[in-house]
């Protein structure tokens, strides 16, 4: 569904990053729609399972996503903290999820001077 809604990809900007700050997690995404995929994940979720969600599930996510997408998407981890409650893994997901969101917006954008 996002291959076909790029279409031809003129007129966006391309590149997108952006770091989400989320209580003890720092991660950074940087993308290129570039149509040429690969995926460079550096996350280290401490647990396997947050709640009843396999945490092996975000890679397999982001992975899948690039195939499909012809994407170039680096996801860092910058800041570590090894939480003394479980509950606190989701902030790393949850981080993740919120700076691709927002790279991908900045990646999507319209920019007239890219037609």
């Amino acid at each position: 569904a996002l291959l076909h809604a790029l279409g031809d990809r003129k007129g966006i900007n391309r590149f997108g990053n952006f770091s989400a700050p989320l209580d003890e997690a720092l991660i950074h995404v940087s993308l290129d729609l570039s149509g040429r995929p690969h995926l460079s994940y550096n996350l280290d979720i401490p647990t396997q399972r947050v709640g009843t969600y396999d945490t092996q599930l975000v890679e397999h996510f982001f992975q899948s996503l690039v195939n499909t997408s012809g994407m170039t998407l680096h996801i860092q981890q910058l800041m570590f903290y090894i939480p003394i409650l479980k509950t606190f893994n989701r902030i790393y997901i949850e981080a993740t999820f919120k700076a691709f969101a927002r790279a991908i917006r900045q990646a999507t954008g319209y920019d007239p001077r890219h037609l």
